[in-house]
């Protein structure tokens, strides 16, 4: 006996747009996309899973410079080090809320941290090292593995697409080799379909990998992700979810084809999820406003916002 889709949607509006706009793209008729043209992109902080009060990478970060302090003691006189390990985050997450504001005066001095934690290292000591930050590590707010920190609303809408001949990316901010590492295992996305800020690589013939360098090539972020889809996909998506300001363009990227939909989630719940907010996602709502695109709120459209621990 098959159960009804979007088991995690509350019956109305929502559910109802996005089943909706699903079987128009996949019954033949006037909507009707062959499988290659159905395209669904996501941004992952805060759409796929939580961003605030720090976005998980940014947890996984601290980790690493609270480890480079116990090796090198004289980078705990400056920030984001020092933060790090003083165990508190108030200057890492303050640099993060102020980048989401679009003020970016201290963001070199974090993205040079950023460098620092994989320089010279080769890929696969790195995605290792990500990996077992998911296998041991906790969600220090919501108390739940990391792991298990992706929104099951969300889980739910990349499965039901993909059974629908969908493909799936993931079109974030966040670094495109962290999200790999875990892309499959959580979301059902493989490697191969996500796009996120990049750092500078090159191959070293000596150890026979590739290997970090020294500069940060692209933030994926704003105008940047529907310029980076188009290059790797060749496509333009016909759906697109987002949840702040830096989605805006590629939600009026999917919104502009013929039969595109833009879907803005919203975080209005403070029980369930990460603090209810606003900051960061003004310019969007605003816009998902003018343009009529469909919002999800994550108070009243989600049944439950995680998937139960295992």
């Amino acid at each position: 006996m098959s159960h009804p889709p979007l088991p995690s949607w509350r019956d109305g509006q929502t559910r109802t747009a996005l089943l909706r706009f699903v079987e128009e793209l996949t019954t033949p008729g006037e909507h009707f996309l062959e499988p290659p043209d159905r395209i669904a992109v996501f941004d992952n902080d805060g759409t796929l899973w939580p961003e605030r009060p720090m976005p998980i990478q940014v947890y996984y970060l601290t980790e690493r410079w609270r480890q480079m302090v116990r090796s090198d003691p004289s980078l705990a006189d400056r920030e984001p080090y020092a933060s790090a390990a003083s165990g508190d985050p108030a200057w890492i997450a303050s640099v993060v809320e102020d980048h989401y504001a679009g003020d970016d005066t201290r963001l070199p001095a974090l993205a040079e941290a950023v460098i620092a934690t994989q320089r010279d290292l080769d890929t696969d000591t790195v995605a290792a090292m990500v990996r077992e930050f998911f296998r041991t590590g906790q969600h220090p707010v919501l108390r739940r593995p990391y792991r298990t920190c992706a929104y099951q609303p969300m889980l739910e809408l990349l499965a039901y697409l993909r059974e629908n001949g969908f493909a799936t990316v993931i079109a974030s901010g966040g670094g495109r080799d962290f999200m790999r590492v875990v892309a499959h295992s959580m979301y059902g996305v493989s490697p191969e379909q996500v796009i996120g800020s990049t750092a500078d690589t090159r191959w070293c013939a000596d150890r026979r990998s590739v290997v970090y360098g020294d500069g940060i090539r692209v933030l994926d972020d704003g105008p940047e992700k529907p310029a980076r889809i188009w290059n790797r996909l060749g496509r333009r998506p016909v759906l697109a979810c987002g949840n702040s300001n830096g989605d805006i363009e590629m939600l009026t990227y999917a919104a502009s084809a013929p039969r595109g939909l833009a879907v803005l989630i919203h975080h209005d719940d403070g029980t369930r999820d990460d603090p209810p907010y606003d900051a960061g996602a003004e310019r969007a709502l605003a816009e998902a406003s003018r343009h009529a695109w469909l919002t999800a709120s994550v108070k009243d459209d989600w049944a439950r916002v995680f998937p139960d621990a295992s």
